[in-house]
């Protein structure tokens, strides 16, 4: 498929989910990965079956100055980095009638803030390199009005357009920023859900034009697709990995 050998690899909330996803396809096509979680135990088990000398970095990105505390300790473990993907983040379902501001400062601080000190403080050491990819992990809560995720929806509108902005002032440093907004990912938030909700995981999937609900590995290769050359000539881009939701009608299934 998509090539990166030789090439160095950061992947925030590499534990589970797409994030672990997206770490096994960067290792497989031949880079070496840098995981950073808040769970060691996760972290150790996703790099106990990589191949090309993963590194495993702690860190919690909820209080200030982690972002840019992390990307120094990336660099100091391992120097410049050429692929940083953005998975780390927190969902968060208030109204706006529960909102409180330490909602807000919860999901802004690990969604926006620490997401975008991270990159600066990698984004030097790309330069220096030639150039590099960024890939945000957005959600599709960014291109919809989702009921109940006003806060939620609003970092995910930051990371959008800090994508484009920031695509805009590194594009002459041949650094790449690009955006993948997920769809519903049968993740381990959905869990529960999905195994004691009847009939949930079929209804919602019913929704959907591709008429099921995806996986890590439908998100990681479009996550290799971006760190590769293969999209040497895409940048700013907010790409819908949902299989329709967002933007394509889905007819109900006929009746039989």
């Amino acid at each position: 498929m998509y090539e990166v050998n030789d090439k160095i690899a950061v992947v925030s909330g590499a534990s589970r989910g797409i994030g672990e996803a997206s770490a096994r396809a960067l290792d497989a096509a031949g880079a070496r990965v840098v995981l950073t979680g808040r769970t060691v135990s996760d972290l150790e088990r996703v790099a106990a079956d990589l191949k090309n000398d993963p590194v495993i970095l702690e860190s919690d990105l909820s209080p200030p100055r982690a972002g840019t505390e992390l990307g120094e300790r990336i660099l100091d473990a391992v120097g410049p980095v050429d692929i940083l993907v953005n998975n780390a983040g927190i969902p968060m379902r208030r109204t706006p009638d529960v909102l409180t501001e330490e909602d807000f400062n919860l999901v802004f601080s690990i969604n926006v803030r620490s997401l975008l000190m991270l990159t600066l403080a990698l984004g030097p050491g790309m330069a220096e390199r030639g150039g590099g990819s960024i890939i945000n992990i957005s959600s599709i809560a960014s291109l919809r009005g989702p009921v109940g995720r006003v806060a939620y929806a609003g970092t995910k509108g930051a990371v959008d357009a800090m994508t484009r902005a920031l695509a805009a002032d590194w594009g002459s440093e041949g650094i790449r920023v690009n955006a993948i907004c997920p769809g519903l990912i049968a993740t381990a938030i959905w869990a529960d859900d999905r195994n004691n909700v009847p009939g949930l995981s079929e209804r919602m999937a019913d929704r959907i034009a591709l008429k099921r609900w995806g996986f890590g590995d439908d998100v990681a290769d479009v996550v290799l697709f971006f760190a590769s050359d293969a999209s040497r000539y895409m940048t700013g881009e907010v790409v819908a990995v949902d299989g329709g939701l967002a933007r394509v009608g889905a007819p109900q299934r006929l009746q039989e």
